[in-house]
């Protein structure tokens, strides 16, 4: 039974969503937080890197748990547990949290461009057009293998890290100082959190396994994807933040970042001038498509799960003309924002600090509806339901204060 379950087959089936979205999570908005934790702090946010791992990979497992014990749409069960005013909340909050990173990656990858002279306008209609196509003609299966290579190229931060060569002793000494008193700390590590754990990857990582057609006998080697997806997240923004303390540690003062041409100089100063930038290029451009393509996706599921029309890559564009709309509007405006001028950096530490106050409310409809939504052997309940209550509520009060004190401390 063991040797079935994991098989070459049914890990080749159902090896994606989990991978996918942890891709994603580790996006332009994760790698500049994490740059400026590192520039700013050395190594005083690294630990938090880790300690979010569990909580990471908690979350996006009751959401595959929901979704497969259950078949039905993440917003469907909200609807039909809270009612409508609370799927509003719910709602609002998602498109929020989608669109705000939507903005950051268009962005981001519009300052790719800029590193070699191409103007935003032609980078992100690019984009956009390269997208739709991708997205248009390809069923779900397929969108998921492309993304995963294109995401795959952040492990180049890793190697950025190590040839960094981080000075051991600063290292370990980072790591057990956590200066909790400093509202522009705490500003960061609210930052660190809402780019870690979003509203956002709950609905994908819900939405993703069930348009994948996978069932509850999926859910063993789904815990394994999101295990292997939540690590490889967590080590690769570890490995931003370390290479950024290391190169941005040999200044007497801390430093402030930017822009992306800022961070890239800088950091080609660890592989040389080519090398280096071509690798944070690659790297920061394969998270930056990655969570693009997903939060689009993402915001289309929803709103189809809401309004009630097709929602899934299983259709052509005729078949679901909603679902292909909504995925467009949201990537044009998106783009649209960029030829605003909006600071990057900012932004994208903002848009994090955005997703802290939010916790409260995605950890809470997460943790009600695995209490009361599913069947009893595969309910959240006992001393688990207690262990998990426990750290959704740390970890959302930490949040909130952190996000409170950081902006207005």
């Amino acid at each position: 039974m063991v040797r079935k379950q994991f098989g070459w087959r049914p890990l080749l089936v159902t090896f994606g969503p989990g991978l996918v979205v942890m891709l994603a999570d580790t996006e332009v908005g994760s790698v500049i937080t994490a740059a400026q934790s590192g520039a700013k702090w050395g190594y005083r946010l690294l630990l938090l890197q880790f300690l979010i791992i569990p909580l990471l990979y908690t979350v996006q497992e009751l959401a595959a748990r929901l979704s497969l014990g259950t078949g039905i749409g993440y917003s469907e069960l909200i609807r039909e547990n809270f009612g409508r005013g609370m799927t509003a909340i719910s709602t609002t909050a998602l498109a929020v949290s989608c669109f705000g990173t939507v903005v950051t990656q268009m962005v981001g990858l519009a300052g790719v461009g800029q590193l070699y002279g191409v103007p935003v306008w032609v980078s992100i209609g690019f984009l956009i057009v390269a997208i739709l196509l991708m997205v248009g003609l390809g069923a779900y299966r397929t969108v998921e293998r492309m993304v995963i290579v294109l995401g795959l190229f952040e492990l180049g931060f890793v190697i950025m890290a190590w040839k960094a060569h981080p000075d051991v002793g600063q290292l370990a000494a980072g790591l057990r100082e956590m200066p909790l008193g400093n509202h522009d700390y705490l500003y960061l590590l609210a930052a660190n959190l809402g780019t870690s754990v979003m509203p956002w990857a709950i609905f994908y990582q819900h939405s993703a396994l069930i348009d994948k057609g996978l069932t509850i006998g999926h859910l063993k080697i789904a815990r394994l994807d999101i295990l292997i997806g939540a690590v490889l997240c967590q080590t690769v923004t570890a490995a931003v933040l370390i290479a950024a303390a290391a190169t941005f540690g040999q200044h007497q003062h801390p430093v402030q970042l930017e822009s992306v041409p800022q961070i890239a100089t800088a950091f080609s100063a660890t592989l040389g001038p080519i090398i280096g930038r071509l690798v944070f290029v690659v790297g920061l451009g394969g998270g930056a498509l990655v969570a693009t393509i997903t939060v689009c996706l993402t915001a289309a599921w929803a709103l189809g799960e809401v309004a009630g029309f097709h929602h899934s890559l299983e259709h052509d564009p005729l078949q679901a003309p909603w679902f292909y709309g909504s995925f467009a509007l949201i990537l044009v405006a998106g783009g649209g924002l960029v030829a605003s001028g909006v600071n990057l950096i900012r932004l994208s530490i903002a848009m994090g600090v955005v997703n802290a106050l939010l916790l409260p409310v995605a950890l809470g409809f997460l943790f009600q509806l695995a209490r009361t939504k599913l069947a009893d052997r595969m309910r959240l309940k006992g001393v688990y339901a207690a262990t998990v209550g426990t750290i959704f509520f740390c970890a959302a009060a930490m949040g909130v204060y952190a996000a409170l004190v950081g902006t207005f401390g």
